[in-house]
């Protein structure tokens, strides 16, 4: 429904997680019988999540800890791994750094290129310790560097930038063109962000496999604020599963809707999966485990930006482990623990046997979700009110 924002200009109502909720159905199930595996192509994920391609969240000993919970984690291909050898002292320095130095310092030691034999050292690595080996590139370095990372042994490459379009305009340079260069790359592509139907279909029809879904949303971004731009994730993946429907009306190919951010606990994983998302990516969850390469910090891809950074360092601390993280067992009661548990749970206690199930939830506008009856809880600062 078009709201008028003044005489000249209509908007569109869009929701975030905080405002919806999701609406049990007559049936219930037992939590061991809930399957919440996806496949990307050919290879199988045992839990939908995909850890994102930051720097303080994935290196190769997190990696390998996903691979070994059945998740699967997007190592940054331009990022710390790949412009240093000795990539821990560097993460150890950004972790030291004060807030209000910590912006300009990080765009000092960003400004260190990346190297190519860095990229198959790493890429080497993971093929090593992990399942399946995935790497992020942006756009404007794709084709700069694909080959060398699928030559070492890459199984998933993922097209990541904050906003990526497949038309691309530009009249300085040749801009990569998706159309051809996703059907010509030997492995599976996963391409975003994205936050609307229109930019979701088109992406889709790139013959990516995956689109990421998300502008903004990330606990350490700032682009809605330096930028003005983004859309609610609730409806920036209802839209995205709307056009993944239209996409395989017309082509017949399936292409997996990733929200990309903005999920603190379960149940914003649930909800993300019950308005059409097939996989989620989180970061700042993520951080908090102890083999996590931040040690308690989390940054964005764009918070180095050397003349426009959107996005902070924040300190999320170190709570425990990343399979307490994700599969449990929880000591907080705050959904922060156990996060694939409470997605599990939450399928289970709506009836829903799996996640393409679990996407014909019912979903309702709950303004009220996180306030009603918890006023003790945000007075003592406990559980939801926290």
């Amino acid at each position: 429904m078009e709201i008028e924002i003044g005489q000249g200009k209509t908007g569109k109502r869009s929701y975030g997680f905080d405002e919806i909720a999701i609406v049990p159905s007559r049936r219930t199930r037992d939590p061991e019988d809930i399957d919440a595996s996806v496949m990307i192509d050919k290879f199988k994920l045992d839990l939908p999540i995909l850890a994102s391609a930051m720097d303080g969240v994935v290196d190769v000993v997190m990696a390998a800890e996903m691979s070994d919970l059945g998740g699967l984690a997007v190592l940054n291909l331009e990022g710390i791994q790949t412009r240093y050898n000795n990539a821990g002292e560097l993460l150890d320095l950004i972790a030291g750094f004060s807030d209000n130095e910590a912006t300009a310092k990080m765009q000092k030691i960003y400004m260190e290129p990346v190297k190519e034999e860095l990229i198959k050292k790493r890429v080497k690595e993971l093929k090593k310790n992990c399942n399946i080996v995935c790497a992020s590139l942006t756009p404007q370095r794709v084709e700069r560097y694909y080959k060398t990372a699928i030559d070492a042994g890459l199984d998933i490459l993922v097209i990541q930038g904050t906003v990526v379009s497949a038309e691309h305009v530009s009249k300085t340079k040749e801009p990569l063109d998706l159309k051809r260069f996703i059907p010509e790359c030997p492995i599976p592509v996963i391409v975003g962000g994205c936050s609307s139907y229109a930019s979701a279909l088109h992406l889709m029809r790139t013959g990516a496999k995956g689109v990421l879904v998300g502008v903004g949303p990330g606990a350490a971004c700032t682009t809605r604020q330096v930028l003005g731009i983004g859309v609610p994730q609730a409806t920036a993946i209802a839209d995205a599963s709307a056009a993944r429907m239209r996409n395989m009306e017309e082509t017949g190919n399936y292409s997996l809707v990733i929200a990309d951010g903005g999920m603190r606990t379960g149940g914003d994983i649930a909800k993300a999966i019950a308005c059409g998302a097939d996989i989620v990516m989180i970061g700042s969850p993520l951080s908090r485990a102890k083999e996590a390469p931040g040690k308690g910090y989390h940054w964005g891809m764009a918070t180095f930006h050397p003349d426009l950074p959107r996005g902070a360092r924040i300190k999320t601390g170190v709570v425990g482990s990343l399979r307490k993280i994700l599969v449990g067992p929880a000591f907080e009661n705050d959904g922060t623990l156990n996060l694939c548990g409470a997605l599990r749970t939450s399928m289970a206690t709506c009836g829903y046997e799996n996640i393409k199930d679990f996407q014909r939830a019912e979903v309702i506008v709950a303004p009220s979700i996180m306030t009603e009856g918890k006023l003790h809880q945000k007075q003592q600062r406990v559980g939801m009110g926290v």
